[in-house]
Formats: structure tokens, C-alpha cells, sequence
């Protein structure tokens, strides 16, 4: 199964950087020039509005998920392709893990940390064999790679778990990556998380 639809987890600001919002255009552009569904956070601020805006003005395809309580504290995008509202934010990760063959985390704060540790948490334990890219822009990501590494020297995760996910870059590598590899199906049990 090719790469149809992509998750993206970024920010809800817009970071210290230009070179941070410059990638999230970038992503979302590219996202709706190759014909990839952006599948996102729902809202219409920072990071998460850039990539929606860019990927819309490309002509490409968008799916908000964002929970009942975020609606107006994020600025809920009335301009997405559909937008599904959720009762938690759960169930916002879980609809958006369901709706995505692939994953890219943008420059993002806790949020961000949040989705993409329980992202490769998740094919940790086996329950999809999606792929994962960690876009690490201006080396953003390098404090939050640092602790994973730390986690595996410190005994608390095997030296495999850096294998869950791909480092690259910038958004040009990224979408080098999303056209070659191919998501595998097994061990979707929704349900099951």
C-alpha cells in the first residue's frame, strides 16, 4: 500500500525561527502537489494552520481531528476538506493514527512531543508498522533525539527503538522518503489502543 494520506504533528505557535513556518509550507505544498491527504490536528493557528493553508492552496486534500474543548482555544479550521470534531484528545490521536499511512513531525512543544512518543511507542509495541519521520529542522529535535538516546544508554529501551523512526533533515527529504517506502496494513487493531 503507497502513502496516500500523512499525518503531521507540529506546533500551535509558530516557533522562534522563519526557518520552522518556512518548512510547514513547504511540507503542506508538497503534501498537495503529490496528491497526499494532510491529516491533522484541526486547527487554524501556528505550525498546524500553516501546513492546512499551504496543503489547501496546493489543491491538496485536508482532515482536521480536534477535540470538542481545543475548538475555539485553537481556532478550529472551518476551511479544511472535513473536519471531525472528537470527545478527547485520545480519540483525536487514535482518528488521526486510523486516517494516516504515515507520519512527519514538524518543529512543535509539548503537543508534539506528546504525539510523536506515543506514535513510536506504538509501533513499539507492534500495534501498526507505519512509518515515522522526525523533519529536524535547524535541529530542533536534537534535545528530544538526545533523551531517546538516553533512554537506550540508561537501560530504559533497547537499542532498536531508534529504528522505529527516521531522521531526516528537511521536508524535500521527507518527501523523497514518503514516495519510496511503503506502509504495511499488519497489526491495525484500532481497538487495541
Amino acid at each position: 500500500m503507497s502513502v496516500a494520506a500523512v499525518a503531521v504533528f507540529c506546533g500551535s505557535r509558530f516557533g522562534t525561527r522563519p526557518d520552522f513556518l518556512e518548512a510547514a509550507r513547504e511540507m503542506g505544498w508538497r503534501l498537495g502537489q503529490a496528491g497526499m491527504r494532510l491529516v491533522y490536528g484541526g486547527g487554524d493557528v501556528g505550525l498546524m494552520g500553516a501546513v492546512a493553508d499551504a496543503t489547501l492552496a496546493a489543491g491538496g486534500a485536508v482532515s482536521g481531528v480536534i477535540p470538542t474543548f481545543l475548538e475555539t482555544r485553537e481556532v478550529m479550521h472551518e476551511g479544511v476538506t472535513d473536519l471531525t470534531v472528537t470527545d478527547s484528545m485520545h480519540s483525536r490521536k487514535q482518528l488521526m493514527f486510523t486516517r494516516a499511512d504515515a507520519f512527519v513531525v514538524l518543529p512543535g512543544g509539548l503537543g508534539t512531543f506528546d504525539e510523536t512518543i506515543e506514535i513510536v511507542t506504538w509501533r513499539q509495541l507492534r500495534l501498526h508498522d507505519k512509518p515515522i519521520f522526525i523533519v529536524n529542522v535547524a535541529g530542533w529535535a536534537d534535545p528530544m533525539l538526545a533523551m531517546l538516546r538516553a533512554a537506550v544508554e540508561n537501560g530504559f529501551a533497547e537499542a532498536s527503538a531508534l529504528d522505529l523512526f527516521e531522521v531526516v533533515p528537511d521536508v524535500a527529504t521527507t518527501m523523497e522518503r514518503l514516495g519510496t517506502v511503503v506502509s504495511s496494513p499488519v497489526s491495525e487493531d484500532a481497538s487495541r489502543l
